[in-house]
């Protein structure tokens, strides 16, 4: 587990034209996954140098007003496709752990005794699969998982579904992908949060703007 701040980027972090499938973000600066400001439209990336960051909810019926927020990232500029930020100094080493995935923001956001510890750009499912809102626990880890559905690779990969929707590694990462229902993250990224959960624990997924 990292002990200082991990910032990763992916090597091509390629906009797509006409992203369709693409959400609005909240802009000019970078929120966390709890976050349900009004969305403005996103920035492209300019210079492939990612921001340095500083420290400043299974079941159904789970809401995220049931996590307690004691401390989050904070990130200078708005995260590209690819781009994560993972700084665990000074975190608790031990308490639960918490991932929250917010779909109008594409960002995810994982939680260590209420500390925000990692962060990250995501892609999600597509219009027609999409990836299902709710409370899942982790219910497998697999860091070499090869799909037998789809026929691919999903590194460190955390099953939320015994139906195929999982959290895992994925080679890219753009504003037009989408997936057929999982949350793909930088492979980087991935590995890192693999490291950090346990089998049990819970990963809220919530579209970033109904009250949760």
């Amino acid at each position: 587990m990292a002990n200082r701040a991990t910032i990763g980027v992916l090597a091509r972090l390629t906009i797509g034209a006409g992203a369709a499938l693409a959400l609005l973000q909240t802009a000019p600066s970078l929120v966390s996954a709890r976050d349900d400001s009004p969305a403005a439209a996103p920035v492209r990336p300019t210079a492939s140098a990612p921001a340095r960051a500083t420290a400043s909810v299974a079941t159904p019926t789970a809401t995220l007003s049931t996590i307690r927020v004691t401390r989050e990232l904070a990130v200078p500029h708005w995260l590209q496709p690819g781009q994560f930020v993972w700084d665990d100094e000074g975190a608790p080493a031990a308490g639960p752990t918490i991932v929250v995935v917010n779909i109008r923001a594409r960002v995810l956001s994982v939680y260590r005794a209420g500390v925000e510890i990692g962060r990250s750009s995501l892609i999600y499912g597509a219009d027609n699969k999409p990836t299902p809102l709710g409370t899942f626990p982790i219910l497998e880890k697999d860091a070499d998982h090869w799909s037998n559905l789809y026929d691919a690779p999903m590194p460190h990969m955390l099953r939320l579904t015994w139906d195929g929707v999982a959290v895992h590694g994925s080679p890219t990462l753009e504003e037009a992908l989408a997936t057929r229902g999982c949350v793909g993250l930088p492979t980087a990224f991935a590995e890192l949060l693999y490291g950090a959960v346990r089998v049990g624990d819970r990963v809220v997924i919530w579209d970033g703007v109904t009250s949760a």
